[in-house]
C-alpha cells in the first residue's frame, strides 16, 4: 500500500508539473506575439522616417518627419492596426471573400456561401478603380504598412502575429486595396436591416387571420406614414400558409438578428447654445458588443492637419472624430438601401427567369469553398437583373417564397463603382461643414446621417445611395415583390441633394437617434422602417431643458439611463392594477404582486443597475408581450424577442382596436387587457424568482444586464473564455440613450448585447478638452494590458483626453515606434 501510494504522489506530481509546464509554453507562445511599442525599425514602404507615439491609454499618434507625406501617415496606421488587430483583420476578410469555411470547417459554410452569392470581394476589387487618385494613394500606403507588420512578424518569428493563430492555421496573403473596400461593404451589410424586415413582415402577413393587426405588431414610426399595404398572399396568391423551419445557426454571419443592426445616436449645440461660444457634438455609433470591440482610436498628422477619432481596423480612415476645426457624427439612417424580388423561374427552363422583357437565362458561375476536414463544396451563383440569387435555407427565406420561385436582393452596396472609402478620407480633410457635405456625394453604402460641426455651424446630412423606386412599386419596398414587374424594379439612384439635409437649425440643437428624420411622400420617404421611437422623446427633453450646453452636459446625455418606454408603459398596463389587491401573507403570489408593483409605483424609469425595479419592469413587458402575440403569431412570435413599446402602447390604449390582441383566440373566455396584465405580471415574478431570487427589494438590474463582450471565435472555448470575455454589469436598456440592447433570448434575455462601442464628444470653444472612450481597448491580444483597459472606464462613464497636443501624447507616453526606410 505505501507503495502504491508514492506512485500515485509521484504521478499526481508528475502532472501538476506537466500542466505548470505546458501553460507555460502557451503562455511564451502566445507571449510572443505581444507588440513591442518602444523600438526603431527599417522596413520596405515609407518614403521618410515615421512616428507612431502611443500616448497613456495606448492611442497611436502618427506622425511623418520632415519630408514625409500623407501616405507615410496612412503606412503607419496600417502598421498600428495591424499589430494590435491583425486577427481580427484578417477574420474580417475572410469574411468578406467568403473563405472562413478554409479555417473554421463546417459551421461556417453558410456564412461562406452566402458572402459568395452577394460577390462583395469582387465588387469591392473592381470599385478599387473608381477611388480618386489621393484614395488609392492612401490604400497603397496603409496595404504596404500592414505587409510591413506581416514580414517583421516573419523575419523575428512574432508568435505569427495573434495568439489565436496557434489554434487555427490561417495564412495571411499580403494586405491589398481592395481588402479594404471590402471591408466598407462588410460594415454596411452589418448596419443594414431592411431585407431582415422585409421577411418578418411578409411572414407576419401570412400569419394574421386579420390584416389590419399587421400595423399594430409592425407600426409605423409617428407622423404622417403608409396607411394600407397589399397583403403578401395577394401579391402572392400560390402562398399556402406559413412554415417556419428552425434558422440554422451560421458562425460569423455578418448579418445581425433583428434588432441588432446599426444603430447610433449624435448631437450638435450652435455657438449660441453652448456656454463656452463653441460648437459641441457627441456622438457614440451602436454596434455589437465583442471583444475586441469594433473600434480603435487613433490620430493622424496628415498635411491639412490632425484628424483623431475612431477607425475600424482594416479601414484607414477616421470614420468618426474631429480635426482642429471640425468635427462629424456617425448614426445609422435606416435608409430604405435593400428590397426582395420574388424571381419567376421558366417552368420550361430551369435556367431561366421572367424579366420585364420576357424568359432571360440567369447569369452564373460555379464557385468552389474549400472545407476544413471535409470535401469542397461547389455552389452555382446565380444573378437577375435586380440582384444574386439568395438560397431558401438563409434567413427562412424558403417560408416566403411560392414554389417555382427563387428570391434576389436588390441592395445598393452591391455597386462595382463604390467610392465610399474616398467620401471617408475626404470626410477626414473637410475643414467646414459644407466641405463634409460635398464630400458625402460620394458614399454609396454605408448609408449614414453625418452630424457635423465647425468652429460655427452645424448641420445633419444622410449620405449613401437612395434607390429610385417608381411610384407605382407595388409595396413600396417594404415587402418582397414581384421582381419582372418593370415598376418594381430601382430606376437608378436619387439625386445627393433629395437626401435630408440640416444645415444651422434656428434652434441651435439639432440630432439624430436613429429616429424619423422627416415626413415626405414615397418614394422621396428615406425610410418606412426606423431605428428608434423612444430615445428621441427623452433626448428632446435633456435638449431642451437648458437654454445652454457644455461638454459635461452632452456626456450627462449620452449616459442618460431614464426610460421613456417606462414611463410611458408603466401607467397603462397597471392602470387597474395599483394598490387594488387585498391583503396577502408573505410569500405568496398576491403579496409578490403588491410588492412589485409597490416597487414600479414609487420608480422614476431609471435603469440603474443597482436597482430592483428594472429587472421587474422588463421581465413584466416582455411577459406581458409573449402573452398577447403568441396565440396569434405562433411559432412566429420568437422572432419578435425584443419589446416593441409602440405595439404596447397601441394595444393598451386600443388605438384602431389594438385591443384585440389581449383576447386569447383559442380560450373559450374572453379575456380583457387588464387580465393579460395581472397574468403577466404573475408569469414574470416566476420567472424572476427562478432565476434571481424572490426577494425582490434585492434585486440588481446589472445582475442580468451584463455587457457580453465576448471574443466571437475563442469566446465559447472551456476555460480559454474567462480569459477572452469581458463581463461586467451596467445601466441602461433597451431604449435608454445610454442604450444597452438586450438579447431577447433564453438563457440570458436581459444581458447588454448591443451598445455604444465608442463615445466621443467634442468642445470646439477648446478642441483639446474633447474626449473619448471605447468598450473594451486598444489591443487585440488578451495576454496585453491594453486588451481590456478601458472597459471599466467606460462601463463607469468615464473617457480619456482626445487632445492632439502632441507634446501632451509623448509626456506619458507608454513607447515610440520609429520606422525609417529600408535601404
Amino acid at each position: 500500500m505505501p507503495f502504491l501510494f508514492r506512485w500515485l504522489l509521484r504521478l499526481t506530481a508528475a502532472s501538476i508539473l506537466l500542466g505548470i509546464a505546458g501553460a507555460g509554453l502557451v503562455y511564451f507562445l502566445a507571449a510572443q506575439s505581444l507588440p513591442e511599442y518602444n523600438k526603431e525599425i527599417a522596413l520596405p514602404g515609407p518614403t521618410a522616417p515615421v512616428e507612431i507615439v502611443r500616448d497613456h491609454a495606448n492611442v497611436p499618434h502618427i506622425f511623418g518627419s520632415f519630408g514625409a507625406t500623407d501616405e507615410d501617415v496612412f503606412f503607419g496606421l496600417g502598421y498600428a492596426h495591424a499589430q494590435d488587430r491583425l486577427w481580427q483583420m484578417a477574420v474580417m476578410r475572410r469574411t468578406a471573400q467568403g473563405r472562413l469555411s478554409e479555417v473554421f470547417g463546417p459551421r461556417t459554410v453558410q456564412t461562406d456561401s452566402f458572402l459568395r452569392r452577394l460577390d462583395l470581394y469582387r465588387l469591392a476589387r473592381a470599385s478599387v478603380a473608381s477611388q480618386s487618385p489621393e484614395t488609392l494613394r492612401a490604400l497603397e500606403a496603409y496595404s504596404a504598412g500592414v505587409n510591413a507588420r506581416l514580414l517583421e512578424v516573419n523575419e523575428r518569428a512574432l508568435g505569427r502575429g495573434a495568439p489565436e493563430m496557434f489554434l487555427f492555421n490561417m495564412p495571411i496573403a499580403p494586405w491589398q486595396p481592395e481588402d479594404s473596400i471590402a471591408l466598407m461593404k462588410l460594415m454596411a451589410l452589418q448596419l443594414s436591416s431592411h431585407m431582415r424586415e422585409e421577411i418578418l413582415r411578409a411572414q407576419t402577413s401570412i400569419a394574421l387571420h386579420d390584416p389590419a393587426r399587421l400595423l399594430d405588431i409592425l407600426p409605423d414610426a409617428p407622423g404622417n406614414g403608409t396607411t394600407t399595404l397589399p397583403e403578401y398572399t395577394a401579391l402572392f396568391p400560390e402562398m399556402d400558409g406559413l412554415v417556419l423551419k428552425p434558422e440554422q445557426f451560421a458562425a460569423l454571419m455578418p448579418v445581425a438578428p433583428r434588432g441588432l443592426g446599426g444603430a447610433s445616436n449624435a448631437w450638435a449645440a450652435a455657438p449660441s447654445r453652448s456656454a463656452a461660444g463653441g460648437t459641441l457634438l457627441a456622438n457614440d455609433p451602436h454596434l455589437k458588443l465583442t471583444a475586441p470591440g469594433a473600434w480603435y482610436l487613433a490620430r493622424l498628422e496628415l498635411g491639412t492637419g490632425g484628424v483623431i477619432g475612431g477607425t475600424v481596423p482594416g479601414i484607414p480612415a477616421i470614420l468618426t472624430g474631429r480635426s482642429q476645426q471640425m468635427g462629424w457624427g456617425i448614426t445609422s439612417s435606416y435608409l430604405d438601401d435593400q428590397d426582395l424580388f420574388i424571381e419567376k423561374i421558366n417552368p420550361d427552363n430551369p435556367q431561366q427567369y421572367l424579366s420585364v422583357d420576357g424568359f432571360k437565362d440567369f447569369e452564373s458561375r460555379p464557385s468552389i469553398i474549400q472545407i476544413k476536414g471535409n470535401d469542397p463544396l461547389t455552389l452555382t451563383l446565380r444573378w437577375t437583373d435586380n440582384g444574386p440569387v439568395l438560397p431558401g435555407t438563409l434567413f427562412n427565406l424558403a417560408s416566403i417564397t411560392p414554389p417555382g420561385h427563387v428570391v434576389t436582393l436588390g441592395w445598393t452596396a452591391l455597386s462595382s463603382n463604390d467610392t465610399s472609402m474616398t467620401a471617408a478620407l475626404d470626410l477626414m480633410r473637410a475643414k467646414t461643414v459644407q466641405q463634409a457635405i460635398d464630400a458625402g456625394e460620394n458614399f454609396i453604402a454605408p448609408s449614414q446621417n453625418l452630424t457635423l460641426a465647425d468652429a460655427t455651424t452645424i448641420a445633419l446630412k444622410t449620405v449613401g445611395a437612395m434607390p429610385d423606386r417608381d411610384l407605382s412599386n407595388q409595396s413600396q419596398g417594404r415587402l418582397p415583390n414581384q421582381g419582372w414587374r418593370r415598376e418594381n424594379q430601382w430606376q437608378g439612384r436619387i439625386p445627393y441633394t433629395a437626401n435630408p439635409e440640416f444645415v444651422a437649425p434656428q434652434g441651435g440643437i439639432l440630432g439624430n437617434t436613429n429616429n424619423k428624420l422627416l415626413d415626405r411622400p414615397f418614394p422621396n420617404h428615406v425610410s418606412f422602417e426606423w431605428g428608434d421611437t423612444q430615445r428621441i422623446n427623452r433626448w428632446r427633453r435633456l435638449m431642451q431643458t437648458r437654454e445652454v450646453h457644455t461638454r459635461d452636459s452632452f456626456i450627462e446625455a449620452q449616459l442618460d439611463t431614464v426610460s421613456y418606454s417606462a414611463r410611458t408603459l408603466l401607467p397603462l398596463i397597471g392602470a387597474d392594477l395599483w394598490f387594488t389587491g387585498e391583503a396577502a401573507p408573505d410569500g405568496t403570489p398576491a403579496r409578490q404582486r403588491q410588492i412589485a408593483l409597490s416597487l414600479l409605483a414609487e420608480w422614476n424609469g431609471e435603469m440603474n443597475e443597482h436597482l430592483p425595479e428594472p429587472l421587474i419592469y422588463a421581465s413584466w413587458v416582455r411577459a406581458l408581450q409573449k402573452r398577447l402575440i403568441e396565440d396569434d403569431l405562433g411559432p412566429l412570435a420568437d422572432e419578435f424577442t425584443r419589446v416593441e413599446p409602440l405595439f404596447l402602447e397601441r394595444v393598451y390604449r386600443n388605438i384602431d382596436g389594438a385591443a384585440a390582441w389581449c383576447d386569447v383566440q383559442q380560450s373559450a373566455p374572453v379575456e380583457t387587457c387588464t387580465d393579460m396584465a395581472r397574468l403577466a405580471l404573475d408569469d414574470a415574478l416566476v420567472y424572476i424568482s427562478e432565476n434571481y431570487g424572490s426577494k425582490l427589494e434585492t434585486l440588481r438590474w446589472g445582475d442580468a444586464h451584463q455587457a457580453t463582450q465576448d471574443h466571437e471565435v475563442l469566446g465559447e472555448v472551456p476555460l480559454l473564455k474567462y480569459f477572452v470575455n469581458i463581463r461586467q454589469s451596467t445601466s441602461g436598456g433597451d431604449n435608454t440613450l445610454q442604450r444597452g440592447l438586450t438579447s431577447g433570448t433564453e438563457p440570458h434575455p436581459f444581458s447588454n448585447v448591443h451598445a455604444a462601442g465608442y463615445r466621443g464628444v467634442y468642445d470646439f470653444a477648446d478642441p483639446d478638452s474633447s474626449v473619448f472612450i471605447t468598450a473594451t481597448g486598444q489591443s487585440g491580444h488578451f495576454l496585453s494590458r491594453f486588451y481590456d483597459d478601458m472597459a471599466q472606464f467606460w462601463r463607469r462613464g468615464e473617457y480619456i483626453p482626445m487632445s492632439l497636443d502632441e507634446n501632451l501624447a509623448r509626456a506619458a507616453a507608454v513607447g515610440v515606434t520609429r520606422i525609417l526606410p529600408r535601404p
